[in-house]
């Protein structure tokens, strides 16, 4: 039986991961390996990793990393206590290969720490850009640190190659968060309403915003030109979750929870919703504000209109349905209107989710099934036409 250790680090991460783990959980020819990190094991963020007990996952290594700072240097020596934490959990473990999604400073710790104690790393959602962020370096980083590619597009599968990995180990299988589409059931708004202990009884609109590591991009000034702009939709309710730990993270947090207690009766303020509680929100909601990736890659399954503010997400691959906005009171006011009035729309056009149609897990399970215990690689020269 092949072990597979997945890691985790944030909520959204894991809401992503959720039907992999419940695949591999179930299946017979691999036992799971659970690595919690990050800001699930911090009341700050909503202690999280309570959420993943309940769902039923048992958590082999919790490893501590976060510090309680919310500047640059902070994150970096976050990063230096994961590599600690991680080399001595995965030489407890010792798995057959380590699962890792995305892009956070959290995972980077784990994948280098992988790759010296020489366990193949997969790696999910490679190849992409974000422009705005320090993740961009991050994930690229962490793509030459790993073995097996798995990418949510086409065209991020041929940006993984470019960066030197063969062909056969980078594979397009789609965006795993899009697993839900066809496997969760939703709540109704009476549930939404029931769970999160606020009455909905008007239109209202999902924020997530997270802090621009490498833009010009103040955030509180950015949060607050976003706090101002849903001052001009009073008729609209308001599910306000909370931002990252990335550095600038904290700062917003006082403006958020103000804003919150100032407009309590339309306003709610939340550390995590988890998975199904923020698709089902997604589903129902009248617009999706901020610059969360999720606003990128799951929100246009749902036929609604992401507001995506500023620089964070630049460069991502976006539907119709993603409408890009500066981080100005003026200019997210107008972007919100025309995402609600869905003018991004034609005549019965239906919006088209360039990142797949929700049948990722199975396919990594394949791989994962078929991985090879060598970590060897050598670096993939790319000539012109050469990509496949």
């Amino acid at each position: 039986m092949r072990k597979i250790a997945v890691f985790t680090g944030t909520r959204a991460e894991y809401g992503l991961l959720y039907w992999l783990l419940k695949d591999i959980q179930t299946d017979a020819e691999l036992k799971l390996q659970l690595l919690v990190s990050g800001t699930h094991l911090s009341p700050e963020f909503g202690c999280t990793y309570q959420q993943i007990e309940q769902d039923g996952f048992a958590i082999d290594e919790k490893i501590e990393i976060l510090l309680s700072s919310d500047t640059a240097v902070g994150v970096a020596k976050s990063m230096g206590l994961g590599v600690l934490g991680f080399t001595d959990a995965l030489s407890r473990l010792n798995p057959d290969a380590l699962v890792i999604l995305g892009d956070r400073f959290e995972a980077l710790a784990a994948a280098q720490t992988a790759m010296i104690l020489r366990i193949p790393v997969i790696h999910l959602h490679g190849g992409e850009v974000t422009e705005g962020a320090y993740d961009d370096a991050i994930r690229h980083a962490i793509t030459k640190l790993s073995y097996i590619h798995c990418t949510s597009t086409n065209e991020y599968r041929n940006r993984v190659i470019q960066l030197g990995e063969a062909p056969e180990r980078v594979k397009n299988v789609g965006a795993i968060g899009l697993d839900h589409l066809s496997r969760s059931t939703f709540m109704t708004i009476a549930e939404l309403s029931k769970s999160l202990d606020f009455c909905i009884t008007q239109p209202y609109i999902l924020v997530t915003y997270h802090p621009v590591t490498l833009a010009n991009e103040e955030p509180e000034e950015s949060f607050q030109a976003l706090l101002d702009a849903l001052d001009e939709f009073p008729e609209y309710q308001i599910i306000l979750t909370y931002p990252n730990a990335d550095d600038g993270g904290r700062r917003i947090i006082p403006l958020l929870e103000s804003y919150a207690n100032s407009n309590s009766k339309r306003t709610l303020a939340i550390k995590s919703l988890g998975q199904i509680r923020y698709l089902s929100a997604v589903k129902h909601a009248a617009a999706i504000v901020g610059n969360s990736s999720s606003g990128i890659i799951e929100v246009p399954s749902f036929d609604v209109a992401t507001i995506d503010i500023g620089m964070r997400q630049k460069g991502r691959l976006a539907a119709k349905s993603v409408i890009h906005c500066e981080p100005s009171k003026n200019d997210i006011i107008y972007a919100i209107q025309t995402g609600i009035d869905k003018k991004y729309k034609r005549s019965g056009e239906k919006v088209c989710n360039p990142y797949g149609q929700g049948d990722a897990s199975g396919q990594i399970i394949t791989l994962l099934k078929g991985i090879q215990e060598s970590t060897f690689k050598s670096f993939y020269d790319l000539n012109v036409g050469d990509i496949k």
